[in-house]
């Protein structure tokens, strides 16, 4: 789901409406509110970063699996399956993990436990205390020759790590929304949507 708060999908924040509000004489607060909502987009826009440089807010699990649980979800327990599940053969199991998937979501990135927890890229980042690899003095290293190999890895990779050491954050967190806006997903085969 798309957060709509102002500042985490709006690529005009802060834009006039909310200026004229946030300084009006008699509602306004001098700006807090705007300086508050800097704050969410911020927070908003590391949750999902892995070291990498990949957003999860924009992988095809996230995009397309995740709500389609959600339907399956929805659609079985409509039907009585709840109450049956556990006769069917791998019932017992399947549930609890649709349920999960639909009700939580599945993924959180790889900083906050998810992902391949084997992946060298993410070792190495967390051996070496860096908030992300494009931040690291040997970016890129051997380690993300799968991840920058157009035809095998994530096309967008490179430019989504240069972006973020060039202009901050803040963009790297625009860039991404905008994406996702668009319907852009990872795929395994490349992107489905570059940049």
């Amino acid at each position: 789901m798309i957060e709509s708060r102002c500042g985490i999908v709006c690529g005009d924040f802060p834009c006039d409406l909310l200026n004229q509000f946030a300084y009006d004489k008699e509602q306004g607060d001098d700006g807090k509110r705007i300086e508050q909502c800097r704050k969410w987009a911020a927070a908003n826009t590391k949750k999902y970063a892995c070291y990498c440089g990949l957003n999860c807010e924009n992988c095809a699990v996230k995009v397309k699996v995740e709500p389609a649980a959600r339907v399956l979800y929805d659609e079985l327990k409509s039907a009585g399956f709840e109450d049956v599940i556990n006769f069917i053969p791998g019932g017992d199991g399947f549930w609890p993990f649709l349920k999960g998937m639909a009700e939580d979501g599945i993924c959180v990135s790889c900083k906050d436990g998810g992902g391949n927890p084997g992946c060298a890229v993410r070792k190495c980042a967390q051996d070496k205390g860096v908030e992300m690899c494009a931040f690291c003095k040997d970016y890129p290293c051997d380690k993300f020759a799968a991840f920058l190999d157009v035809s095998a890895g994530y096309p967008v990779l490179e430019q989504d790590n240069a972006l973020l050491c060039d202009k901050g954050w803040d963009a790297w967190g625009k860039m991404q929304n905008e994406r996702r806006e668009r319907g852009f997903t990872y795929a395994r085969d490349g992107a489905e949507g570059q940049g």
